[in-house]
């Protein structure tokens, strides 16, 4: 007599922790926020397969520029902190304001998501970030990636990246060949840490125990820390419009003495006077509780100056005050020099 196996209990993909109705309810809270960044050349919204977009056809001869970026351990003091509604801003900021360097204007963008489990509220705040992070830098947002992953990350953490395509007429990309000892090196201010050199900070927190600032620079200590990288595409394309700009340069992961001699042609440096901008509360707290050199402020973080804007001599006035104009905090932080057996980048 034989006896048959017991029938498995039906498993769903929910049982697996897979929620298809949770990421359906999340489309339906994003496609009023994604519509927000529609511009020219969108072909289709988001739910297709592929993202379609037509490249304006003021440009004679256009030339794609893409960049890829994510927001680093920034995350980890979203989690910590529950402030979930900037990071998508620090995802876009960082992707459009590379893209931007090569004199692009950034088109659109797509965005990848990904935890363990899908929380609808948590997500629609990041990606309601990211859709304020498109529409502020004139971005399309067209697509994306959610994905609910059981098992790959601990409860109330995700990672997320971003992926950003410009055009620039390729008689105007910016390659910065034709920077010459005696140019103008500008600084336009950050908003503060932006989202490199996070490992350092959150063990500046960690070190300063109870003891942590209540403000700094006029906001709550943790609003300080997590203010959201600043946007510079809108104010900076206005100046590549209207002046001779010949470099510029996002002050990324290596601070401004690792990102400045990418855009320098061999044989150049970039001389920077110390104190010639402010530093913020935000960031002297750091220096002071890192203990570390000026030095290694300049290549750990941005220290106040976000992007940097290199001009001939007779053209630095006129392109600050157009920055300035478009809301820039702008100042003339050095001048280019011959490299000789120096440094690329020396802040004395």
């Amino acid at each position: 007599m034989s006896t048959s196996a017991p029938q498995p209990t039906p498993l769903s993909y929910k049982d697996a922790g897979v929620d298809i109705d949770a990421g359906d309810a999340l489309v339906e809270r994003i496609k009023p926020l994604a519509k927000k960044t529609m511009r020219e050349g969108v072909l289709a919204g988001i739910g297709g397969f592929g993202a379609l977009f037509e490249v304006p056809k003021r440009y004679q001869e256009p030339v794609l520029v893409s960049g890829t970026d994510g927001v680093g351990t920034k995350l980890k003091l979203a989690f910590e902190w529950n402030m979930h509604d900037t990071v998508g801003i620090d995802l876009v900021a960082m992707s459009v304001n590379d893209v931007l360097v090569q004199g692009a204007e950034p088109l659109f963008f797509l965005d990848y998501f990904a935890c363990g489990k899908l929380d609808v509220d948590t997500a629609a705040a990041v990606v309601g970030g990211i859709a304020k992070g498109c529409e502020l830098s004139g971005c399309a947002l067209i697509g994306g990636e959610t994905a609910e992953m059981p098992g790959m990350y601990p409860p109330g953490e995700y990672d997320l990246a971003g992926f950003a395509v410009g055009a620039v007429e390729k008689s105007k990309i910016l390659s910065g060949q034709n920077v010459r000892p005696g140019d103008v090196v500008l600084g336009l201010a950050s908003s503060g840490v932006h989202s490199n050199g996070f490992s350092l900070v959150r063990k500046c927190i960690e070190r300063s125990g109870p003891h942590l600032p209540a403000t700094l620079d006029g906001k709550p200590f943790r609003h300080a820390v997590m203010e959201p990288t600043r946007l510079y595409v809108k104010s900076v394309l206005a100046a590549l419009a209207q002046h001779p700009i010949k470099a510029l340069a996002h002050i990324t992961g290596g601070g401004l003495l690792e990102n400045i001699p990418r855009v320098l042609p061999e044989g150049t440096a970039a001389h920077l006077k110390k104190g010639s901008w402010p530093q913020t509360e935000l960031f002297a707290w750091l220096q002071k509780t890192a203990a570390i050199s000026d030095y290694e402020m300049n290549r750990t973080f941005n220290n106040g100056i976000g992007m940097v804007v290199v001009v001939a001599a007779e053209h630095a006035d006129a392109t600050a005050a157009t920055l300035r104009a478009q809301g820039e905090q702008v100042y003339a932080i050095g001048a280019i020099a011959e490299r000789g057996e120096g440094a690329p980048v020396v802040v004395a």
